[in-house]
This record gives structure tokens, sequence and C-alpha cells, in this order.
């Protein structure tokens, strides 16, 4: 199975409006800049964006905000976006806030195929409105559903034609379980080698997740809040 792809364009072709997507990354680390970039240009809307953060304001998922593509977001922390913020209060972007270990677990879980888990993250609090509660050794838990994507599109260091991947440091947050659970998975990389050239040691993806890949160009790795000490 020939799994590369010239470029970000041919990588999302076939991904249509009202489709659910995971777009790994934390923060602006390690996220899928080509691939955003192809979904401004493809101009697909009423997306459904799982994602642990929202980008910031004209840049990674903030891109897709300003265009009005994305319809809902199921993030943990989106503090850096101004202009998701607008279209939340204004009734314009439906939100679904979870906490972030719950958030990664239930990516996880869709990856490894557990439908739900109970989790005593949330009880007590707006979180658990409507869910299923259960006691456990004494302490409370709330049930949570596994989440899964039609794509998802994730960010590597390495990668070789048959799509197995290495991730580089904070990078190896929320790609590596995202890939696992979309039915498609789309993996932009750093540096594409042929087959035997990456350790397998050190693989942290295998390539039976991943559908398609090619090497990304261009990448920014915008830094959120840049902090740098005083002389």
């Amino acid at each position: 199975m020939n799994k590369i792809v010239q470029n970000a364009d041919e990588a999302i072709h076939d991904i249509p409006s009202g489709t659910t997507i995971m777009l790994g990354g934390f923060g602006l680390c390690g996220i899928p800049e080509n691939c955003i970039a192809a979904l401004v240009r493809k101009g697909i809307n009423n997306l459904t964006c799982i994602s642990n953060n929202a980008g910031v304001d004209n840049f990674g998922l903030g891109f897709l905000l300003k265009t009005r593509q994305i319809k809902k977001m199921i993030s943990s922390y989106v503090g850096e976006n101004a202009e998701f913020e607008r279209q939340v209060l204004s009734g314009e972007l439906e939100v679904d806030l979870i906490p972030q270990g719950t958030l990664a677990e239930r990516i996880r879980a869709g990856g490894a195929g557990i439908p739900a888990f109970y989790t005593a993250t949330g009880y007590g609090t707006e979180v658990a409105i409507g869910k299923d509660v259960r006691e456990f050794n004494g302490r409370l838990y709330i049930l949570e559903h596994a989440l899964t994507a039609e794509f998802a599109i994730v960010k590597a260091w390495k990668g070789d034609y048959l799509g197995n991947l290495v991730y580089r440091a904070t990078a190896r947050n929320f790609n590596p379980m995202m890939a696992m659970a979309g039915k498609i998975t789309i993996a932009e990389v750093e540096e594409l080698v042929p087959p035997g050239q990456l350790d397998p040691n050190e693989i942290h993806t295998p390539g039976i997740f991943v559908q398609r890949i090619f090497q990304g160009i261009n990448y920014e790795k915008r830094i959120e809040q840049r902090t740098v000490r005083k002389g």
C-alpha cells in the first residue's frame, strides 16, 4: 500500500464538510501546520474539531476559526484565542470543554477500542451533568465515552514510507493517541525517510495506524507565550 502523498492538499483532498477531525498538538507545539493551511484553502465548513487547544488568533486552528469553518470544538484549553471567545459568547460556535486528562483518555480509549470508562475527574461539577455515576471502593466516578474521528491529522518529527512515526519532545502529546483514534490518519512529518532508517525501538506510532504521509514544509513552530529572562 502506497501511503505517500505529495503535499497537504493531496492528503486532505477528500475531507468533506460536516465531518469530525482530530488535530494533534499541545498549544502550538506539534500541530499539523501544513494540513491546517490546506483545510483553509479547501474551504470546507461545519467541522467538528477535536484538539487540546483551539490555536491562537491567526495561527493554528485560529485560521479555521477566523474563516468560520469550525462548527464545534471539543477541547480542553482555549484561553489563548480571542476569536474563539467571541464566537462562543455570540452563539456562533459550539464548545465541549473537557478536563485535559479526561480528553486524553477518551481519545486513547477510542484508539484502543474501549467504548467507555469511569473516572473521578469532574464528579460534583458541571462536567458530570447527565452522566452515569457509580461508586468504586468508596469513591464516586462518572462515565465518559471514547472519542474517535473520521479523520485524524497528526504532526511528527520523522516518519518513513510505511507510516511509522517518531515524535520529538513535547510534540509527543496528543499526536500518538489521535493517530490511533482516526478512521483515516494523515501524518505530516519534518523528515520522511525510507524504511529501515528509523530505529524500531524509537517508533512511537506504528505504520499500521497511518494511511497517508507526506513531508511538510515551512514550519513556523510559533510559541504561544514567549518568556525570556531579563538581563
